[in-house]
């Protein structure tokens, strides 16, 4: 099959660093272990079962990986063959390559039992992805897709497939994505406290923050409306005019409401799963829906303007909004959980996706400029 245009290529891109995150979390305290040597890392032990969570998020894991850099494959003009060899060697290469790496991070014990289920996930995710082909069924998405998305959305749809997981880690407003100063500021005096300026360190760290003692309602109700409305807006102006466009402006509403409850179920168990709502939360949503319908009637490129202008403001609100005992409580939920390895993995999605969208936004308008 020839080359087309495909969002399976970054989408594996993605999923790969995501599965790297996952396996050196925290990413710091790197030491190298006495008398081991590089032979040494390729040999791992066979450790027993600790839990069956772990075996299932092992195996389970590697399948999508699979199947992503199958299918993309397929996409970049490879036969069948070729392309399941990839979907199970790529993802085996790299498990067999993170596995012995975590002999250099404390804490995290290398396990030829993960190794071997990642395997067996790969190779799941390369046979679904055969059996897909087989059956046609990649070939319907790819008509689909042209029916409903212009040729070039590739980004935008990678974009929006990761938007519901960056909704997973804890942000101070509902679907407040984009929180990263506070973080970049602490990031930046560690820097230059270790390069010896201990005086200009405690400076940056003592600078006051733009964030208010308690937001207006308002200020409250926009910050959440912005947060539905920008990846609206991103799908809509990928789109293609008519009643499609509408189907994905209403369809962000009850995406966003399903990942707000599954990350707070998670955190405080399924009769508290709707606790991330605000007095604000549902009036400011529903405006946000309503504004993404009107911008169904929008051409491509304002509505991709919009977008940009959408997230722009939806990250100077989340900057000034102030953490509530509700976000406190969630990232005390999600360091110290079973989730800690996605804790990291949400929260860099949480943190980039604006502005890796508004990247987005702003190539795409350069090039049809």
């Amino acid at each position: 099959m020839g080359r087309t245009r495909s969002s399976a290529g970054p989408l594996a891109a993605a999923y790969g660093l995501l599965v790297t995150y996952a396996s050196l979390y925290p990413f710091e305290g790197w030491y190298w272990p006495p008398g081991l040597t590089l032979t040494g890392m390729l040999q791992l032990p066979w450790l027993p079962r600790t839990a069956v969570f772990d075996d299932y998020s092992n195996w389970l894991g590697y399948a999508p990986f699979g199947l992503l850099v199958f299918v993309a494959s397929l996409r970049r003009g490879l036969s069948v063959a070729p392309a399941t060899a990839l979907g199970v060697c790529g993802p085996v290469l790299l498990s067999c390559l993170l596995e012995a790496a975590q002999h250099l991070v404390p804490g995290r014990v290398p396990s030829a039992r993960d190794f071997a289920l990642n395997a067996c996930g790969a190779l799941l995710g390369a046979l679904v992805g055969w059996l897909l082909h087989a059956l046609g069924a990649l070939a319907r998405w790819q008509r689909l897709r042209e029916r409903w998305f212009e040729p070039d959305c590739a980004g935008a749809l990678v974009l929006l497939l990761l938007w519901p997981f960056g909704l997973l880690f804890p942000a101070p407003l509902p679907l407040g994505l984009g929180g990263v100063f506070e973080a970049a500021q602490a990031a930046a005096a560690a820097v230059l406290r270790d390069a010896g300026w201990d005086e200009l360190s405690s400076w940056l760290l003592a600078r006051p923050g733009v964030r208010e003692a308690v937001p207006t309602p308002l200020r409250e109700a926009s910050a959440i409306a912005l947060g539905l409305l920008g990846p609206a807006l991103l799908a809509v102006s990928v789109s293609r005019p008519g009643w499609r466009r509408l189907v994905l402006a209403l369809g962000a509403l009850p995406l966003a409401v399903g990942a707000m409850t599954l990350s707070t179920a998670l955190n405080f168990g399924p009769a508290h799963a709707w606790a991330w709502q605000l007095p604000t939360a549902w009036p400011a949503l529903l405006t946000g829906t309503l504004l993404s319908a009107v911008a169904c009637l929008a051409p491509g490129r304002l509505g991709a303007a919009l977008a940009l202008a959408a997230l722009a403001a939806l990250v100077t609100l989340v900057a000034q909004a102030p953490s509530d005992p509700y976000y406190l409580a969630s990232l005390q939920g999600w360091e110290q959980g079973r989730f800690v390895r996605f804790h990291g993995l949400a929260q860099w999605v949480g943190w980039l996706w604006p502005y890796a969208a508004m990247a987005w936004i702003v190539a795409r308008l350069a090039r049809r400029g």
